[in-house]
């Protein structure tokens, strides 16, 4: 982490989006529902810290901007990423009078114009290998990104995953980055997630509190672990989700600090040792890999994978047959009045099938608000989802609904109503699969 300015961060207003089509029938248009992200070996990640140790060990001590150290950890980063089949990228930059690199890997498919990046920063400071700051968090990314490539994972959005130079002198990678980026591309990055030191030896679990969506979806995942979250303060601007925040992309990441001082109620809700520092070996020739608390690179590592698949979106198997779709968007009021999207089927003889596939894509804050139904064009009601799933974000899911005593052809609708106070959404997405 970079030690300059004050950071603050915002997190993805990304979410899990379905591929848009037109507003009525349209044949082989795909099914996407959430699928759960796989667990992050912590082995794996932590054998990246060991290889980033043996990089500095070998190389004056650190891996430092300008120092043989980094261009070594690009190096080694590049040829895993090259080896799973990412497309990769080294973006070079001039600061203190050395050459730096980004590098820049994006996995083969997903929507190009709507782009997820997440990212950390891979030098360290001149002082020490960097292992915490942010060995920590450019090996999760790294495994994560590995772990997309194993799983052959195809999300709807297209995945982006950058390394960055030269943070601890001011984040001028990312600068360079962002500012050497099109306007019109700028626009297609969707939400960019940072992680800046995640495995600190006396840890907190913090979340960035910008863009509610991403915020939302780490404390989500840490609430179903039955850890409480804070709001990250201490690097307030200071790492690489600031050049993206100030030209208007959604930002959000985790956080496990810094020189921070670990408090009474923080040991008490956390463990550790209060009175000491979340990280001693904060920019110190100690910050190795005997500076790792593994149970909090665990977490968060898993943290990273749950976030990139949640908001990236996921593809199950297309079912096949005759689609009809409404991608209209539809604003669900807060505690509010039913509305509903229509889409209106045609050519289909006979009734509708024992299996009819009903795509639902609702954008909402807190799922268990939502009671949504599915209403035949006789008016028959189906129930999809009664307040269900808890605190929970959105509703991205494919019902199958025995329709077979209906009538096919006609208007059927997607009907949700928000039923409690406090959040909104709106519904993206509404899809018919008739076999």
């Amino acid at each position: 982490m970079n030690i300059s300015v004050p950071r603050r961060i915002t997190a993805v207003a990304a979410l899990a989006a379905l591929a848009l089509a037109g507003l009525t029938g349209t044949a082989g248009a795909d099914s996407r529902a959430v699928a759960a992200a796989p667990d992050i070996s912590l082995a794996n990640v932590k054998q990246h810290l060991t290889d980033l140790q043996s990089i500095a060990t070998a190389n004056g001590g650190n891996r430092a901007h300008g120092r043989t150290g980094y261009k070594a950890s690009i190096d080694f980063v590049k040829a895993k990423l090259d080896a799973a089949g990412y497309t990769t990228t080294l973006q070079t930059f001039t600061s203190s009078g050395a050459t730096g690199y980004n590098l820049i890997a994006d996995w083969p498919g997903g929507d190009p114009n709507q782009v997820l990046m997440a990212g950390s920063h891979l030098d360290s400071v001149t002082s020490g290998p960097g292992i915490n700051d942010n060995g920590s968090g450019s090996a999760a990314v790294l495994e994560t990104a590995l772990a997309v490539s194993r799983a052959g994972y195809q999300p709807t959005k297209h995945l982006r995953f950058g390394w960055w130079g030269a943070e601890e002198l001011g984040l001028i990678g990312s600068k360079y980055y962002v500012n050497n980026l099109p306007t019109a591309e700028r626009a297609k990055v969707k939400g960019y997630l940072n992680f800046d030191m995640i495995g600190s030896p006396n840890p907190g679990y913090f979340v960035y509190d910008d863009d509610p969506t991403i915020e939302q979806t780490f404390k989500n995942y840490f609430a179903g672990l039955g850890i409480a979250t804070e709001i990250e303060t201490e690097g307030d601007g200071r790492s690489d989700h600031a050049p993206f925040k100030n030209v208007g992309i959604p930002v959000g990441g985790l956080f496990t600090g810094a020189d921070y001082i670990k408090t009474a109620a923080q040991a008490q809700k956390w463990g550790g040792t209060s009175g000491q520092a979340f990280d001693r070996c904060y920019h110190s020739s100690c910050d190795t890999t005997a500076n790792i608390n593994d149970t909090a690179l665990d977490r968060n590592s898993d943290a990273i994978a749950h976030a990139i698949w949640t908001l990236s979106g996921t593809t199950t198997t297309p079912p096949t047959g005759t689609v009809f779709e409404n991608a209209a968007d539809v604003s669900v009021p807060d505690n509010g009045a039913a509305v509903t999207s229509t889409v209106n089927v045609t050519g289909i003889t006979g009734n509708a099938p024992s299996n009819l596939s009903v795509g639902v894509d609702i954008v909402h804050t807190y799922r268990g608000d939502l009671v949504v139904d599915l209403v035949a064009p006789d008016g028959s009601v189906y129930s999809l989802s009664n307040r269900s799933g808890g605190s929970a974000d959105n509703i991205v899911q494919t019902f199958t609904v025995n329709a077979s005593t209906e009538v096919a052809n006609g208007a059927w609708k997607l009907r949700v109503q928000d039923k409690a106070s406090a959040d909104t959404g709106y519904i993206n997405n509404f899809k018919l699969t008739f076999p």
